[in-house]
């Protein structure tokens, strides 16, 4: 009963932990992971690299982005955002 006790502080901050910090970054992983896998043709997104462009082919694992004409390949983790025009 008494290691329980001392041992109570160090598992309050183990839940604290995990409600303050792990639990939002899986959320965060999850939304964007279902981002990249519903990426269409057409779409008007970012790279992480800042890049603005549209997609104008999806393969399994890399996107091509038309930006002012030139078509660039990317892999689709490299995607930040879809943009809503």
């Amino acid at each position: 009963m008494d290691t329980l006790i001392s041992l109570s502080p160090i598992i309050l901050m183990f839940v604290i932990f995990y409600f303050l910090l792990i639990r939002p970054q899986q959320k965060r992983q999850k939304q964007v992971r279902d981002m990249q896998t519903a990426l269409q043709k057409g779409d008007a997104i970012v790279t992480i690299g800042g890049l603005h462009g549209v997609v104008d082919a999806i393969d399994e694992n890399t996107i091509v982005i038309n930006c002012n004409n030139t078509k660039l390949t990317f892999d689709r983790a490299a995607v930040r955002e879809v943009k809503q025009d």
